[in-house]
């Protein structure tokens, strides 16, 4: 691994696609900066990465505190300059329209939208600062499709997505690449299985499920993309998901 004089942040470095993501860039040599509401949980993925000669810090961060993500990525960028920003907030929430109370609506907004114009702002000063970069989105089949039970899930996923190609269309020409990535469907982790399982699922069927480190490569992929060639959305599912 050759180390490189640049860092990535990752804004909800959580325990599945956040952390594979961090993985990925830090075995390409980036200085990885990850931030979660909970930092210490990071410890794990932090040893992880270290064993393996890689570079990782961890950020205790509320993603929808101004205040918080202008020092995270003020840190990114003074360990070594920023390259690349991604916003990976879910905030996945099902309740019944008549359940889902002004809170619930209000704080997952926060968390998946607000958040991501926060993470867009901020990450776009610092990078147009180097003259280039990537800025990266998570969005969800809710980004795209309200289902049931998903009011408040899908329209801020939607507003993110709106919000992401606003800022694609502005900072295009300004040789920043953004991109908001449709994650169309569950992702393999233990959580899923159990979740699928409790219902009386059965066998989850061969392909129905993402595993994270495919995810991550794409982010990789999308970040070496050629300028005169760049994809602003792309859409990921296993070959057995219907759609």
């Amino acid at each position: 691994m050759q180390p490189r004089n640049a860092s990535v942040a990752v804004i909800g470095a959580g325990d599945f696609i956040g952390a594979a993501i961090c993985r990925r860039f830090a075995a390409e040599g980036f200085h990885v900066h990850g931030g979660r509401r909970q930092g210490e949980k990071l410890a794990p993925l932090a040893a992880e990465i270290e064993a393996a000669g890689g570079r990782f810090t961890a950020h205790t961060l509320d993603a929808r505190s101004e205040e918080q993500v202008i020092a995270f990525l003020d840190a990114a960028d003074a360990a070594a300059p920023l390259e690349v920003v991604i916003f990976n907030v879910g905030a996945n929430v099902n309740f019944p329209l008549l359940e889902t109370t002004e809170r619930v609506f209000r704080k997952v907004w926060e968390m998946a939208c607000y958040a991501g114009f926060l993470a867009g702002r901020e990450g776009a000063r610092r990078l147009l600062a180097h003259g280039r970069g990537s800025l990266f989105f998570t969005g969800a089949t809710a980004s795209v499709r309200g289902g049931k039970g998903y009011a408040a899930f899908a329209s801020a996923k939607a507003g993110l997505r709106l919000a992401a190609q606003a800022m694609a269309r502005e900072l295009g020409p300004q040789n920043i690449h953004v991109a908001h990535l449709v994650i169309d469907a569950g992702v393999d982790t233990a959580f899923v299985r159990e979740r699928f399982a409790a219902r009386g699922g059965g066998e989850i069927p061969e392909g129905a499920l993402m595993n994270p480190t495919s995810i991550a490569d794409t982010y990789w992929m999308l970040h070496n993309q050629p300028r005169d060639a760049w994809t602003h959305e792309l859409d990921l599912r296993p070959y057995g998901e219907t759609w």
